[in-house]
């Protein structure tokens, strides 16, 4: 008994030690990586205010940037080609003020934020990566799904950045995304699969399939059933919105979207919200994910008039920009009727 205790004492001795180093190396990497991004700014503040003094800006500012990269290369080696030069130019010119830089955020972070146009747009990747702890990986898939339009297009292109500080003033629609781009899954398309393998692939893939689906998420159950007297439903995935305060549940769709499935998903909504909402939770959202969705559908049944069921539509493959434009152009109108 004593040897066990004393082994339990060890060990806790020796991951205290181990975190201890481990949250060491974490703020050495972290500040070592803002310092090249300070230092990469600062190059590119002094290559501007360089290029100001020449007489023929642009002839003065491609000779400056060519001689500088010979020289820099020679003297340190690579990572200073000509581009190279040029995106420190750019991140200055994109980021004027040093202080509103993230400390969170790396070089190769920055790089792939710079390239959008929209200062707005860029403040929702910096925040949403920095709040996430997004991967270099996961911001560039982000930004090529449209990430920033699947989640805002639709909310009257509305001019605010979400107050993550305040997440109380978050309601689901801040949230979601649609449509759902489920690449991830590795379902082939087009293909025949039914919706146990389409759930199956979704909780294999849960964590990118959480990231999709919005902020917040957390998985609570699969094939949740609830009962009236005399039948017996099976709710395909349950999860819990801590930003919303409310249950999400989903019914899993491979074909377009039904009166029944609309009826259907109403009817589940009811029932959870009567069985498992508690004090301080909001009403609970009905989302069913289906591969079509009609607008007149929506727009003659009661999920036009429900502030509780979506639909929302996937995809297994990664739509080019003008398929998640187009699709959220759609969207818009439907949102309008």
């Amino acid at each position: 008994m004593k040897k066990m205790h004393l082994e339990t004492v060890r060990n806790d001795f020796y991951q205290n030690i181990k975190t201890l180093l481990s949250e060491a190396r974490n703020k050495t990497y972290r500040a070592i990586n803002f310092l090249m991004v300070e230092t990469y700014w600062n190059i590119g503040k002094m290559i501007v205010e360089e290029e100001q003094n020449g007489k023929e800006r642009a002839e003065y500012g491609k000779f400056l940037i060519a001689d500088l990269s010979k020289k820099l290369t020679n003297d340190f080696g690579k990572g200073f080609d000509e581009s190279n030069l040029w995106n420190f130019r750019q991140f200055y010119l994109t980021f004027p003020i040093l202080d509103s830089l993230c400390r969170e955020l790396t070089w190769s972070h920055y790089r792939l934020i710079m390239r959008i146009e929209s200062s707005q747009k860029r403040d929702w990747y910096i925040q949403e990566a920095v709040y996430e702890n997004w991967s270099v990986r996961t911001l560039k898939r982000q930004i090529n799904s449209l990430a920033y339009d699947r989640v805002l297009k639709h909310q009257n292109q509305k001019s605010e950045i979400l107050n993550i500080e305040n997440p109380q003033k978050l309601n689901y629609l801040d949230i979601a995304k649609d449509p759902l781009v489920l690449d991830f899954l590795d379902i082939p398309y087009p293909t025949n699969f039914n919706e146990t393998q389409l759930e199956q692939a979704i909780i294999d893939n849960l964590q990118h399939f959480l990231l999709e689906l919005g902020k917040g998420f957390a998985f609570v159950d699969r094939q949740k059933r609830i009962s009236t007297d005399t039948k017996h439903f099976f709710i395909d995935l349950v999860f819990y919105n801590y930003l919303a305060k409310c249950f999400v549940i989903v019914d899993l769709k491979t074909d377009e979207l039904s009166y029944q499935d609309i009826g259907q998903m109403d009817l589940y909504v009811r029932m959870f919200d009567e069985k498992y909402r508690v004090a301080g939770d909001n009403p609970t959202i009905g989302i069913v994910l289906c591969t079509h969705r009609d607008k007149t559908m929506v727009k003659y049944s009661v999920m036009n008039e429900s502030k509780q069921l979506f639909a929302s539509v996937y995809s297994l493959y990664m739509p080019t920009e003008q398929e998640l434009k187009a699709y959220i152009e759609t969207k818009l109108s439907i949102s309008n009727l």
